[in-house]
C-alpha cells in the first residue's frame, strides 16, 4: 500500500500520535525490497529474505514492533525529537525489529520446506534477548512448532544481568530446546570468535536434523531497520528536503543507521522527495572505534586525547571536543552491550557522514551522570521513564545518546542544524524484568563445550 503521504506530517504538534506497528504497516515495502539484501551463499545455511504471507497470525507476531515520535522541546534553541524504538516490553530495545524479521524468514522457510532451524547468535545481550523473544512469539502464534524452530545464544559473562526470564526458561521442555550459553572469558568480544568456531564444528558434524543459521549478518539488520526511514518519512520530517535534521544514535557498529540509509534509498527509487540524513554517532571510551575512524579514517587512535588526572582523582582533557572533557577512567566501559572493536561498517559510515554531514562524539559515565536529571526532564512527556536512582539503570544506550546530543550542541560540533532526532534504541532498569536464574545458564569456555552440551541434550530428548 502507499503509506507515503506527507500532508498529515507537515505540521509538527506537541501531542504524540499513537504507537504504530511499524513492520506490519510497511510490510509490502519491506517485502518488495528483499532482492536488495539477498547474497550468494558461502556454503553456510541461510533462509532467503522472503517473508510469510501477512495473515492474522503474522499480524499478531509483528504487533510488538512499534515506534512513536515525541517532541522533547528545545535545547539552546534547537528542537529535539525522540524516536522511540524500544517499546516492546519484553526487550525494551530496537533489536525487536531485526529479530522479528529474522524469525519471520525462518518461519517462511520452515513452512515451505519442512526443515527444522536452529538459530544461533553470539551477542553482548540485547540481540540474544530479542531473538529469544521473537522465537517465543512465533511459538505462541502457532506459526511453528517447538522442535521446528529453536534458538541457541552465546553471551559474555559480563552481561548475564541483562538476560531476561521468559517461558523459554519456565517451560522445562522449551528450556532444554533453547539453551543459553555464557562465555566465561575476560573479553566480551570473544563470543564472536567462539561463535564462529561453534558454527564450524556444528557444520562439520551436525547434531540432529536441524539446520544451523548463524544470523549475525549486516544485511539481516539493514533489512528491518530500513523501516525507520519509512516511518520517519510518514510521521517525522524526512519528507522535508529543505530541513537539516541530524539523527543521533548510541552505536556499536551503526547497523540501525545504515538500515535507515537503506530505507532512504528505497524511497528515492519510489521517486519520493526524501532528505538524505546526517548522523551523530555516540560511543563510549572502551570502544570508540566508529568515532575514531570518522575523525582519522582509520582505527589507529591518533585523535584520542591524552588525559591527565586532577587532584580530585578525575581524568580531564581539553584537546578534543569529540571526547569526554572529564571521566572517572580514560578507558571505562560505560555500557557493556557496546563491545565491538574495528567494526567493518566504519568505512561505509565514515563515507556517508563525510558526504552528507554529521559528526561523532564519545561520552563518559561522569558526563551521563551530570546530564541524568536533564534527561529525566526531557523525557517527562514521553513513554520512556528513567529510574530516579541512576544506579538502577541496566541499559544506558538512550542516556548515552541524549548526553552526546546535548554535549555536541554545547560544543558546536555541527552547524546549520534545524533539529536533532534521537533514536531511543534501548533503555531498561532494575524491576523491568526478571533475570534468568543461574540454573538456566550453561557456562562454557569453548565451542567444544557448546557442542557437547547440545549433543547431550539431544540424547536426553531421545
Amino acid at each position: 500500500m502507499d503509506v507515503m503521504k506527507t500532508d498529515s506530517s507537515a505540521t509538527a504538534t506537541q501531542q504524540p500520535k499513537p504507537p504504530v506497528s511499524v513492520l506490519e504497516r510497511y510490510y509490502d515495502l519491506i517485502v518488495n525490497s528483499t532482492s536488495d539484501f539477498e547474497i550468494s551463499s558461502d556454503g553456510a545455511f541461510e533462509p532467503s529474505m522472503r517473508l510469510p504471507v501477512l495473515d492474522s497470525r503474522m499480524q499478531a507476531f509483528l504487533s510488538v514492533a512499534t515506534a512513536q515520535f515525541f517532541e522533547l522541546g528545545r535545547y539552546r534553541g534547537v528542537p529535539l525529537r525522540l524516536f522511540d524504538l524500544r517499546q516492546n516490553v519484553n526487550t525494551q530495545t530496537t533489536k525487536t525489529f531485526a529479530s522479528t524479521l529474522i524469525v519471520a524468514r525462518a518461519i517462511r522457510h520452515i513452512q515451505e520446506t519442512g526443515d527444522s532451524i536452529l538459530l544461533f547468535s553470539p551477542s553482548s545481550g540485547n540481540k540474544a534477548i530479542a531473538l529469544r523473544d521473537a522465537v517465543l512469539r512465533a511459538l505462541k502464534a502457532k506459526l511453528v512448532h517447538p522442535e521446528q524452530l529453536r534458538i541457541v545464544t552465546l553471551t559474555p559473562v559480563q552481561t548475564i544481568g541483562k538476560l531476561r526470564r521468559s517461558e523459554l526458561y519456565d517451560d522445562p521442555r522449551l528450556r532444554a530446546l533453547n539453551p543459553i550459553f555464557v562465555l566465561d572469558a575476560d573479553s566480551p568480544e570473544a563470543v564472536k570468535a567462539i561463535g564462529q568456531q561453534f558454527k564450524e564444528l556444528f557444520n562439520n558434524e551436525p547434531l540432529g536434523d536441524s539446520k544451523l543459521w548463524h544470523s549475525l549478518r549486516l544485511e539481516n539488520y539493514r533489512f528491518s531497520d530500513q523501516a525507520r526511514a519509512f516511518f520517519d518519512f510518514e510521521y517525522g520530517d524526512a519528507w522535508d528536503t529543505d530541513r537539516k535534521t541530524v539523527h543521533v544514535h548510541a552505536v556499536s557498529s551503526a547497523y540501525g543507521l545504515l538500515g535507515y540509509c537503506s530505507g532512504v534509498d528505497v524511497l528515492k527509487r519510489l521517486r519520493k522527495q526524501v532528505s538524505t540524513p546526517s548522523f551523530l554517532l555516540v560511543q563510549h571510551l572502551a570502544t570508540s572505534d566508529m568515532v575514531l575512524h570518522l575523525l582519522d579514517g582509520n582505527f589507529e587512535g591518533a585523535s584520542t586525547p591524552l588525559y591527565t588526572q586532577a587532584d580530585d582523582g578525575l581524568w580531564m582533557q581539553s584537546a578534543s571536543a569529540h571526547f569526554p572533557a572529564t571521566t572517572w577512567s580514560p578507558d571505562e566501559t560505560l555500557e557493556s552491550t557496546f563491545y565491538t572493536h574495528l567494526p567493518p561498517t566504519a568505512v561505509e559510515m565514515t563515507e556517508h557522514v563525510r558526504a552528507n554531514g554529521g559528526s561523532g562524539i564519545v561520552v563518559s559515565l561522569y558526563e551521563c551522570m551530570q546530564r541524568y536529571s536533564e534527561c529525566v526532564q526531557l523525557l517527562a512527556n514521553t513513554a520512556v521513564r528513567l529510574p530516579s536512582d541512576p544506579r538502577d539503570l541496566r541499559e544506558w544506550s538512550l542516556v548515552m545518546a541524549m548526553t552526546g546530543c546535548l554535549n555536541a550542541i554545547d560544543r558546536q560540533l555541527l552547524e546549520g542544524v534545524d533539529g536533532y532526532t534521537i533514536h531511543a534504541s534501548g533503555t531498561y532498569c532494575l524491576g523491568d524484568y526478571e533475570v534468568v536464574p543461574f540454573d538456566g545458564l550453561s557456562f562454557i569456555t569453548s565451542a567444544d563445550e557448546m557442542i557437547e552440551t547440545l549433543r547431550n541434550g539431544n540424547k536426553d530428548e531421545r
